[in-house]
């Protein structure tokens, strides 16, 4: 009897040890869980919250960016319908010195390289100056390479070098250089060679005027890690 009474408590003690090894098996898969799970967690709201952030960060950047369109806006209105443009000509019209503000700016500044423009301008700038005749206009007509600038994040001027000759007497020479004086595109005279006499003169300008490539604006996106 004894001996059937000390087996069955060996069986007892054997399954509840083997019951408190399963309980305790569970308890620290679920404390390691609970741990894992919590920093998880924890880890996620912290990016949240840095995604909450950003967003806010974002949304005043752009309300500001709204606030700042409108008021160009409101001003480029203005400037472009005025009455009279900044040189004294007719915003509606279409002579030499008409056209609205806008379009002033942007001949006196072109936002790309185009020399044969340039010879054009140069052209029709001597034809204003009655007596005058072409003998030269020349220069280096580098739109391969200039054709790459079209767009930069901070744009600057870029010479445009060029040399032109002029034929006719000394009083219209007199007003071809007042001509470049007034023109609303800069020119910067670097040399002058005058040959002649007062009813016979020619002037050779090597000379350089510029363009500005436009100005870029990068949108891009920013990942929250």
């Amino acid at each position: 009897m004894p001996s059937k009474n000390i087996t069955t408590k060996r069986a007892l003690i054997d399954r509840a040890n083997s019951s408190l090894v399963v309980i305790a098996g569970v308890a620290a898969f679920l404390t390691v869980f609970c741990l894992i799970a919590s920093k998880t967690l924890i880890s996620q709201a912290a990016y949240q919250n840095r995604v909450l952030k950003a967003k806010h960060t974002a949304v005043t950047q752009l309300r500001s960016d709204i606030t700042a369109g409108n008021q160009l806006e409101t001003a480029y209105q203005a400037f472009t319908s005025t009455t009279q443009n900044v040189i004294g000509g007719d915003p509606q019209g279409g002579g030499a010195k008409d056209g609205n503000n806008a379009k002033i700016i942007l001949d006196a500044l072109p936002s790309t390289y185009d020399f044969p423009a340039l010879a054009t301008s140069l052209e029709k700038l001597i034809q204003d100056t009655s007596g005058l005749t072409i003998t030269t206009i020349t220069g280096t007509d580098d739109e391969v390479i200039q054709s790459a600038k079209t767009t930069s994040a901070t744009p600057q001027p870029i010479a445009m070098p060029f040399q032109v000759g002029v034929k006719g007497s000394y009083q219209s020479i007199q007003a071809f250089i007042g001509e470049f004086e007034h023109s609303i595109r800069p020119f910067q005279i670097q040399s002058v060679t005058l040959a002649g006499d007062q009813s016979d003169m020619t002037i050779t300008i090597t000379a350089q005027t510029y363009y500005q490539p436009a100005k870029s604006l990068n949108i891009g996106t920013k990942v929250v890690k």
